[in-house]
């Protein structure tokens, strides 16, 4: 068990799973201990979080309101950091996905530099060739995810199938594309070698 820093009525110290305990029953002086407790441990996990350093004090508030949510799932009998703690990772974690979303809407393209690309008729024909080998559900799932930008739960709703076959239909595909265009460098590098006559 945790001691915490804080004393109970008769100036012994209480353990953050007594606090808990105190939290979930609404004793108030539990309550203002325990947030005198918990904020600079987790402050300091969030803080930790190199990219996450300027959003520790919204990470610390978005924890207690998960905290106060999930109080009464807390379980006296259990030790208080490992719930603690795993409130604050699944807030971290939500936080690091959100930031990556905004950060990949509000990535521009350079359309000068996309306007330098150039593809060949021969590649996109080699592509289309390659396409052409695969069984026709694996193709469709490669079509919608890559050339259509659908996810793989839209894709899966829109083959009526679930997203775990999606993802295994597009493994299998990514590998033997993979497989067939490392044979067909290798024949192309062969064919470039000269004669030995």
């Amino acid at each position: 068990m945790d001691k915490a820093d804080s004393s109970d009525s008769g100036g012994l110290p209480r353990t953050l799973e007594a606090l808990l305990v105190g939290y979930q029953k609404a004793d108030a002086q539990a309550i203002a201990e325990l947030v005198c407790v918990v904020n600079p441990l987790l402050y300091r996990y969030f803080r930790a979080h190199p990219g996450m350093r300027e959003e520790a004090p919204d990470l610390l508030q978005e924890a207690w309101l998960r905290i106060h949510k999930a109080r009464a799932t807390y379980q006296p009998d259990k030790p208080a950091r490992p719930w603690l703690y795993a409130i604050a990772k699944h807030t971290l974690l939500d936080a690091v996905r959100r930031k990556a979303r905004v950060m990949l809407r509000e990535t521009s393209l350079d359309y000068e530099l996309v306007s330098k690309v150039h593809v060949s008729p021969e590649s996109l024909l080699e592509v289309a060739r390659l396409l052409n080998t695969l069984p026709e559900s694996q193709r469709e799932v490669i079509q919608l995810l890559k050339v259509d930008g659908l996810t793989l739960e839209e894709v899966a709703a829109k083959t009526s199938s679930s997203v775990g076959a999606v993802k295994q239909r597009a493994h299998r595909a990514y590998r033997k594309l993979r497989g067939l265009f490392f044979i067909g460098q290798a024949s192309a590098r062969e064919q470039k070698k000269p004669s030995e006559l």
